[in-house]
């Protein structure tokens, strides 16, 4: 037991009852920020690609798939986080379909002809043929029909899913804004009526704006087209961006917006108001359906009512693409070389720079790091949130750029201050650019207020 016990400790990383220090030179960074090369320009389409290939926030495999590295795995481990709030708080309960999909399902939807290039497809030794998934309408509907003893009692029933999603995209670019290999939050329901179905898309929409609100993004909400997924409503949630694909006429006088391709060529009269509208390009994070029965009616996916008789249930799909969301905040919140994170997801909340080894301040180096060791005790959020710039062969200089590149939230120095008495520390705030000189408490004061999910 005692033996269990260590490895426990160990594998936990306690140390001497603290948390073990996290090194930012123990992080897999292959082709980091500080390299001088790490693709070809011509590769470099957009801001946010990049700002994550130069951060070592990704790195290439094949067009359109990437390696997601350390830093771009925790920050979207915190927006998985999120999002599971968001949709759990309105009833969602999550799972987790087969990638391989039957192409019998997707014929019987009519939809293996429809998708056409678009569909990864493969057939095994026994001669079946399957896609990889982009979406899973028909996986989903069929798992309900095969429930023959659901009722009205369980209704509304909203399933979802966070998982990688595949596309045979012709000309994979910027990054992880159009790839081959995604991940994708997709949110599937089932209701007694109509009317409860639309109660449903409303609940979801909110649920969708208050998160994008949660991570500081400017979007617009607009009517779309329902393309290939089908459907009688649909809206996107667009991030206004000037390398979007989309393009959206958005009224300056009422709430009315719209993807240009649900009006008429040429309209520029706000059908709501009248007013004037205004063309701009987006960047597609989220997309809502109500399908009504058009999937239930091909599987039978049917409850039963309160006069025990079978109906067919009213549906609604929903995305985000999780992935493509990650990058495209980067991409509107961020300058040319700096990279800014909504504060939420932010791989880390704070970088903590000692002093460089051999200058007249390297006294300095053991306040940097009993500075740590105090934040992530008091501070108990924090403990894994806060990360010692330990490459001591490096000026404080050329550090302060590297983390401003990283965008880590907040910044903290310990220059020569650091070994006056009382100890002062140069804490900088990166979303604000704002620099203050702060005691070990006046850090720890300032740091129990930063939010962490």
């Amino acid at each position: 037991m005692m033996g269990l016990l260590r490895s426990y400790c160990k594998a936990s990383h306690i140390v001497s009852g603290k948390a073990k220090r996290r090194l930012l030179s123990q992080i897999y960074q292959p082709g980091s920020l500080w390299e001088e090369k790490v693709c070809e320009p011509s590769e470099l389409t957009c801001r946010s690609q990049r700002l994550m290939l130069k951060a070592a926030l990704i790195r290439s495999s094949s067009p359109g798939c990437f390696h997601y590295l350390p830093y771009a795995v925790r920050s979207m481990e915190k927006l998985i986080r999120l999002i599971d709030k968001e949709m759990q708080d309105i009833g969602g309960q999550k799972i987790n379909m087969p990638s391989l999909s039957s192409a019998g399902l997707w014929r019987q939807s009519e939809r293996w002809d429809l998708m056409g290039k678009e569909l990864f497809r493969l057939t095994d030794r026994h001669g079946q043929e399957y896609c990889l998934g982009p979406t899973h309408e028909e996986s989903v509907t069929h798992l309900i029909s095969s429930q023959a003893s659901l009722t009205y009692k369980q209704l509304p029933l909203l399933l979802y899913q966070i998982t990688r999603k595949f596309r045979d995209e012709p000309k994979p670019r910027f990054g992880l804004l159009r790839s081959r290999e995604f991940y994708m939050k997709d949110m599937y329901t089932f209701d007694m009526t109509e009317a409860a179905a639309h109660e449903t898309y409303h609940s979801v929409c909110s649920a969708y704006s208050n998160l994008f609100h949660l991570l500081g993004l400017h979007f617009v909400k607009v009517q779309a087209d329902a393309g290939s997924i089908g459907g009688t409503m649909s809206h996107e949630f667009q991030l206004p961006a000037d390398i979007g694909e989309d393009r959206l006429q958005v009224c300056g006088s009422c709430q009315f917006s719209a993807n240009v391709e649900t009006l008429r060529p040429g309209q520029e009269e706000c059908p709501m108001c009248k007013g004037q509208l205004k063309e701009t390009k987006g960047i597609e994070i989220g997309h809502t359906f109500y399908l009504g029965t058009k999937y239930s009616h091909v599987f039978n996916a049917a409850y039963y009512s309160d006069q025990n008789q079978p109906v067919l249930a009213e549906m609604g799909c929903y995305g985000i693409g999780v992935s493509r969301l990650l990058a495209a905040s980067i991409e509107v919140l961020s300058t040319e070389d700096d990279i800014r994170w909504p504060g939420l997801i932010a791989p880390y909340q704070v970088c903590v720079i000692p002093p460089k080894k051999g200058s007249k301040e390297e006294a300095a180096i053991s306040a940097a790091e009993a500075l740590y060791d105090d934040v992530t005790e008091a501070v108990p959020q924090l403990r894994d949130e806060v990360l010692l710039d330990d490459r001591s062969h490096l000026t404080i200089g050329k550090r302060l750029k590297d983390s401003n590149r990283l965008g880590y939230p907040y910044v903290i120095v310990a220059g020569k201050k650091a070994l006056e008495s009382p100890s002062q520390f140069e804490v900088w705030s990166h979303n604000t650019g704002d620099a203050q000189f702060l005691s070990r408490e006046g850090v720890i004061e300032l740091l129990q207020k930063v939010q962490v999910i």
